[in-house]
Formats: structure tokens, sequence, C-alpha cells
């Protein structure tokens, strides 16, 4: 963003009032609305249009707005959303706009473009930009590599102080921001940070390599981004740098990317865990939305099956006594509540790294699942004694609770660690195999006990 740019802060137009005036041509309107608004309020604004609103209203951006502003805001929006709008630009104008942003942001946008029309775009680029995308373009999605932006602050050990803020003055307008001072060997190996606040109280004359901390955070270019945005967090970091495999430094993630990559994966495990592909927005069409969502429904009526086939094994038992139709998807619905809560704290353990003691928590998922089946089933079983004025079916709705809801504690456990070490996604494939125990186990356990004891009932 050109932050000389003056922006109104807060002005946010309803959707309604700028749908308005585009479809009536209000452009001198629209253009003041795009132009004044932070890029990022734009992108919202742009992401909550149709298809064809969203191109027509971009379209006026790039007429009547700086170029640089409306990079701005194809950085700040949905990257398919991004990619749609650019490919409806010429290779050229597409060049431009890449050329205006960060070029970690180029990169991620050019990464998808479809051939031929990202070589034409990269032909049209100027040299050095075009030269950092592709240098990034070389390296593993979702790595430090692919993430990381090449404009940082190096300097090397032998400089002085007065020599640093003297490079620091008459390169500050190479960089967006500068958040630390990097300082490298002579084979540009990375020695050590330098806060901008240690230069500005330390003498002119002293060298760099006398004030730098040696110790620095960092990470490869091979390394996950997800490692990368948790060390970042973990050691609050406004940037971190990233080395090659000569560990020499080649570029930093700053904090504002970490935090995205951050959000990203959350909102990707919550949607996973949903069975919602993360690619899928409000204004995604319903065709798509029911090509995206089908799969994994399809998967879940499979599955349903096999928990209908256990409860097929006990018609004649719930021919005698209905109430047990009645009871058995309470057994089942609270076994698949607690294992989804298991479930998403043993993910998100995962996903940040604190889930070093397995065994240790294992155990205490197997103790928390016990005593929720203890209390729950007191609970239910009372109601359940009360209603249908049978001691015994109480007994049989408490015992069946108790079972199911260690079993959820298991399966919530040890389903995501075991697909973890077959590099499966667990946040992707647990919820159906999880589901799919307590279902079969609920119906089992209550079903099973309900016939051994059916004089009683």
């Amino acid at each position: 963003m050109d932050t000389g740019k003056k922006f109104e802060a807060n002005a946010k137009v309803p959707v309604a009032l700028f749908r308005k005036l585009l479809h009536r041509g209000a452009r001198a309107n629209v253009a003041k609305i795009l132009s004044k608004a932070y890029p990022v309020d734009v992108a919202r604004l742009l992401s909550s249009l149709g298809s064809s609103e969203r191109a027509h209203a971009f379209s006026i951006l790039m007429e009547e707005c700086d170029l640089s502003h409306a990079a701005a805001v194809l950085a700040e929006m949905e990257t398919s959303e991004s990619v749609a709008l650019l490919e409806k630009l010429a290779p050229k104008q597409i060049a431009e706009l890449l050329g205006e942003m960060a070029d970690d942001d180029a990169t991620l946008l050019a990464s998808r473009l479809e051939d031929p029309l990202a070589a034409q775009v990269l032909a049209e680029m100027e040299a050095e930009p075009a030269a950092d995308v592709r240098e990034l373009l070389e390296h593993e999605e979702q790595t430090a590599g692919r993430m990381m932006t090449r404009d940082f602050f190096a300097l090397d050990e032998d400089l002085t102080v007065a020599e640093a803020v003297t490079a620091l003055q008459r390169r500050s307008e190479e960089f967006e921001m500068v958040l630390y001072v990097y300082i490298v060997d002579k084979r540009n190996h990375l020695a050590g940070v330098v806060s901008l606040r240690q230069l500005l109280i330390t003498p002119p004359a002293t060298q760099l390599k006398r004030i730098m901390s040696p110790n620095v955070i960092s990470a490869k270019t091979t390394t996950d981004q997800e490692e990368v945005a948790r060390l970042v967090a973990e050691y609050n970091l406004l940037a971190i740098p990233i080395l090659d495999d000569e560990d020499k430094l080649v570029g930093i993630v700053t904090v504002d990317d970490a935090l995205d990559v951050a959000q990203e994966e959350v909102a990707e495990d919550l949607m996973a865990l949903a069975g919602v592909a993360t690619e899928e927005h409000l204004s995604t069409s319903a065709s798509r939305s029911l090509r995206l969502r089908l799969p994994w429904l399809l998967v879940n009526l499979v599955t349903a099956f096999l928990a209908s086939s256990v409860v097929s094994l006990f018609e004649n038992e719930i021919g005698k006594k209905p109430a047990l139709a009645a009871l058995m998807p309470i057994v089942a619905g609270m076994g698949g509540n607690a294992a989804t809560q298991t479930l998403t704290i043993i993910i998100r353990g995962i996903a940040l790294g604190e889930l070093t003691a397995f065994g240790r928590v294992f155990l205490k998922s197997i103790a928390v699942g016990a005593g929720i089946g203890i209390i729950n089933g007191l609970a239910a079983s009372t109601i359940a004694a009360l209603y249908y004025k049978n001691v015994w079916l109480g007994v049989v709705l408490a015992s069946a609770m108790f079972i199911n809801m260690i079993v959820a504690g298991i399966a919530g456990t040890l389903i995501p660690v075991v697909l973890r070490r077959l590099h499966i996604d667990p946040a992707v494939a647990s919820s159906v195999f999880v589901t799919t125990c307590t279902d079969v186990c609920g119906f089992f356990s209550f079903l099973g006990l309900a016939t051994l004891l059916m004089r009683l009932l």
C-alpha cells in the first residue's frame, strides 16, 4: 500500500448502494468510492459482488485510480478472485500490476496463472521484478521460499554504525519498511541482527559486528509455511530471515504474511473439519459449490450406511421395545459431539506443534471422556428412567453413553495422529472416521446392552 496516500478510515459503503451506482453507470461516484477507501475495504466490497459486477467495478478501478492502488486491492483479495480478474486483462496490464506488488504477492498470483499467459506476463514484466518472481517460483508451494520477500536490508559486519545509517538513508526508498538490519559476512552468510533502536543509541564509529545479536531465529527456504508462522508468533518477531541450503540470507517473511498464513491454515482446518473446500466462498456459484461439497457428502453417506447396518442387526429388539429407537440417537449424537471436541483440540495441537507427549494426551482424553460419560450418562439415564418408568432402561442408556464417550476420546485422539503418520491431512479426513466410530459404537453398545437386558426392559 502507498502509505503516502490518504484514505478515508471506515469509509464503508453499503453493497446495495454500490451495486445501484454500478448498474446506473455512475462511473465518477464508483471511482470516488474505490479510490478513497483502503485497499482491504475495496477488496471486501468487490468480493461481495457477483463475478460480472466485480469485473466491471475492477475495470473502473484500473482506469480511474492509481495502478498501485489497484495492485494493493488485488493483493488483499482472495487469490481465486484476483486471478479471475487478472485473466480478463492483457498480459502487459497484468505485468504492470504484478510489478507494483511485493514480490511474494506477485509470485502467488503468477503461480496461479495458466500457461501460456503466465509466461507472457513474466516476459512483459521489468527485468528485476520478473527475476525475483522466477526465483521464488523455483521453491515449492507452501514453503518459506515461496512466501518470502527479497525486500530486506542487509549490511556487511565490518561497517560502522555511521555507515549503516548513511546506507539506510540512501536506500530508504527501495524498501516498504525496514524492520531489522541484518548483518552478513563476506560470503553473505547471516551473522547477526541489529535493531534500529540499537543503531540510534550506539556511537557512530562502532562496528556492526560489535553490537549485533548473533543468535538469530531463522528458517530455511524449504521450511513449511506453518512452521514459519509458528516461529514468528512464538518468538514475537516482526520478520524472520530466510536462508538457503548454504545458510546465505536470501529473503525475509514479515509478520503480516505470517499472520495471513496462520489465518489461512486455521480457516482451512475448520472448513476441512466440516467437509467444505477452502476455495468455496459466499460468492461461489451454486454449481461449483455443489461440485465441491458433494464428494465429502458421498463419503459420509457410505459411513452412514455402515452405522445403519449395525442398527439393522437389532431390528427385532427395537420392535419389541420402541423406546430404543427414540433413545439410541442420543448415545451416538453425544459421542459424536464429544469426539469433535477432542478432535479439534488434537488437530490444533498438531498444527501448533504442541503434541509432543502423545501418551499423556491419550490418557487424558480417555479420562475426560470417562468423566463426561459418567456425568452425562447419569443425567440422561435419570430422565429416561422417569419418562419411561423403567430404571433398567436408564441403566442401559448410562452404560452405553459411558462406553461411547471413552471411544470418542480414543478415536478423537488416535485417528488424527495415525492419519498424520500416513501423510494424510488429519483436518480433512479425521471427521468422517471419528464420527463413524462413535455412531457404530454408540448404536452397538446401546442396542447390545438392551438385547442382553431385554427381559428387564
